[in-house]
């Protein structure tokens, strides 16, 4: 059984790769901590791992790069079919079985729903590898309908929600709704970073991810 979280989002590019780098920040100073992005499309242009080994200050033994690595910025099923390929949630799964003890922190692409093939989603990954899941969402107008439903998507999979964060300018009416509505702590509200630096990413992550430490119980 596998310990860590799976962070994922309200859709792409709302944060989960600075939020995971975040998370090897706040956390390798009480547990070992390695980060995995299992899927990775349009490679010639983004490199999730390269930022999460930067942004999180991470060694070469905090990051696992192995996975599905695939051309063309799209959605994960059509990368493959453009790359004459299929994804095999097994054949990722095995990437990870039977590797020394770890607490992961693992990163999807998009959000819950995308297709990985012509018949599995995002979502089958997550219930594959049964972590409890972080959800990044953005903190402007719109967050509140799109977190909702990601939330509501994982508990019918009977997948355990660890909480929610919110990337962007402070929104404590959306914050709020979120918490009430989806019955969710958020753990954290992360600003948009003027300098995006390893040094900025720890400084957030050390004084305002998961003040509460609920996380914590996550990377023992």
């Amino acid at each position: 059984m596998l310990h860590g979280l799976f962070v994922t989002g309200t859709g792409t590019s709302v944060g989960k790769t600075v939020v995971a780098s975040a998370l090897m920040q706040r956390y390798r100073l009480s547990a070992k901590v390695r980060y995995w992005k299992p899927i990775q499309t349009g490679v010639e242009r983004d490199d999730d791992t390269a930022v999460v080994r930067y942004l999180g200050n991470c060694g070469e033994g905090e990051l696992l790069y192995d996975g599905i690595r695939l051309s063309g910025p799209v959605s994960p099923h059509l990368a493959a079919e453009l790359n004459q390929t299929h994804i095999h949630i097994p054949e990722l799964i095995r990437l990870v079985e039977g590797l020394p003890s770890t607490n992961w922190v693992i990163e999807g692409a998009g959000g819950v729903l995308v297709p990985l093939n012509e018949s599995q989603l995002m979502i089958d990954l997550m219930v594959a590898l049964q972590l409890p899941v972080l959800v990044v969402s953005l903190a402007e107008l719109g967050t509140i309908n799109h977190t909702l439903l990601t939330l509501e998507a994982l508990r019918a999979r009977a997948l355990r929600i660890a909480g929610v964060v919110m990337v962007g300018v402070r929104n404590a009416s959306n914050r709020n709704a979120i918490e009430h509505y989806g019955s969710v702590a958020v753990v954290g509200e992360m600003p948009e970073l003027p300098n995006l630096t390893p040094e900025a990413v720890a400084l957030w992550a050390n004084a305002e991810l998961d003040p509460s430490g609920s996380l914590r119980s996550y990377f023992q």
